[in-house]
């Protein structure tokens, strides 16, 4: 038998239920020996619960479970540590990472680990008292790997009473949501990232793209978003920017033109012939900088110094000059962008959603917005549980969003104007 705590809002998000059904799941019980639960909103709550396994050793297997669920253990235990064999191979044991925010006990102290991703390792550096999570290819032969899971605190994110749009960990997906309401209150959210993106040069939005975005129409939306300013990092495949590039070129994406939504004659290559022009450019910044491409996403994005990363597949055709065919490299280049980000908007891609996903830590507000239900549900399932799921249609959403946000550019205008008419009519009175 052992004792565990969870404090903060462990009813409101729901880890106080987690936990006992893991406990029951695995075989176990409990005993709740002590529960006060917060009176005001902002009031966290704690329980302490015995917990009680056949043995000693199945008790330990069910609170390497409920660690990660954000139980802690009363005892202050110090981590375990164990050096990497060789290069990219790791002790047996080692302890594998959530995306949520993890502190390691070393030496007497409480060490908040950097670089926070799912699935990775915990390196430690005795000398600088620091820790950070690596991919298993980036671990060195003597590299200090964290094993088990003694002196690892998680904290998972918590869901307060006074909820806004990500105020939450999990939102159900669902095409029945409110969508007018969702998009006003991520249109807010954005306005105030990008207000502080301006301001401090922190933070920032991420978007992640596929071609549904230029096939549904709403190409010029999402190129509008970057040209206002509520797009820091863009990542995407070689068919975005293909088709993208084919709509600047020909009007059409796919061989179909965007305006009658006809196909066209010769259309099939139209694509093909566009990643031939930018070939011939050498890449996509020399074709808008020699004129050849004049509108879209990508030549917003060159136009306005916004970093992307075009990450290659199997499927792709040509592909482009700027794609990285290199899917490490291509990881690793995200990783790199995506650190400090306070936002990541991923429309209508699965894969590329998901592979972001699985890079970031679960504090970092996410939006996933596609028709298909099963791929914001995929997203939630493979650990992105702070996503917000809104289930429409990608074209109509970006079309929304760009009312919302320019709705909100007026108001705050209007806000602004009136306030120099109060100051100047103060600054008359005082002079009279």
């Amino acid at each position: 038998m052992r004792e565990i705590e969870l404090r903060g809002h462990i009813i409101d998000s729901l880890i106080l239920p987690k936990v006992l059904d893991k406990i029951l799941d695995m075989g176990g019980d409990y005993k709740i020996l002590k529960f006060e639960i917060g009176k005001k909103k902002t009031d966290p709550s704690y329980a302490k619960i015995l917990v009680i396994g056949k043995d000693e050793k199945h008790v330990d297997e069910i609170l390497m479970e409920l660690r990660d669920l954000g139980a802690e253990i009363p005892e202050i235990e110090e981590v375990e540590l164990k050096p990497a064999e060789r290069d990219r191979v790791l002790p047996e044991g080692f302890y594998s990472t959530t995306n949520h925010k993890t502190f390691i006990r070393f030496r007497g102290e409480w060490i908040e680990v950097e670089n926070q991703k799912m699935d990775g390792v915990i390196v430690v550096y005795p000398e600088e008292m620091r820790a950070e999570v690596k991919t298993i290819r980036q671990v060195k032969k003597g590299d200090l790997i964290v094993v088990g899971h003694k002196g690892v605190r998680v904290i998972p994110p918590e869901k307060p009473r006074e909820q806004g749009v990500f105020e939450f960990m999990k939102s159900d997906a669902s095409s029945e949501k409110p969508k007018k309401t969702i998009i006003r209150q991520i249109a807010e959210e954005m306005y105030k990232i990008r207000e502080k993106f301006r301001k401090t040069g922190e933070g920032g939005i991420v978007v992640v793209a596929g071609p549904a975005v230029v096939h549904t129409g709403a190409r010029d939306a999402l190129a509008k978003l970057i040209k206002m300013g509520y797009v820091q990092v863009l990542f995407s495949g070689n068919a975005l920017a293909t088709h993208d590039i084919e709509l600047s070129l020909y009007g059409t994406s796919l061989g179909v033109n965007i305006k009658t939504g006809k196909p066209v004659p010769g259309g099939h290559s139209h694509h093909l012939r566009a990643i031939n022009t930018i070939m011939r450019e050498g890449s996509i910044k020399n074709a808008v900088e020699r004129g050849v491409l004049k509108e879209g996403i990508m030549y917003e994005c060159i136009k306005n110094n916004i970093p992307y990363v075009l990450a290659g597949s199997i499927r792709d055709d040509g592909p482009l000059p700027d794609v990285i065919t290199d899917v490490v490299e291509a990881q690793e280049k995200m990783r790199e962008l995506l650190k400090g980000r306070d936002m990541v908007l991923m429309l209508s891609t699965m894969l590329h959603s998901i592979a972001t996903g699985n890079l970031l830590p679960s504090w970092v507000k996410t939006v996933c917005v596609d028709i298909n239900q099963s791929v914001v549900t995929k997203l939630m399932d493979r650990g992105t549980s702070q996503a917000i799921g809104v289930v429409t249609d990608v074209g109509t959403f970006l079309l929304l969003l760009v009312e919302e946000l320019e709705r909100l550019e007026n108001e705050r205008k209007e806000l602004n104007k009136e306030g120099d008419r109060d100051n100047n009519l103060t600054v008359k009175e005082k002079s009279n």
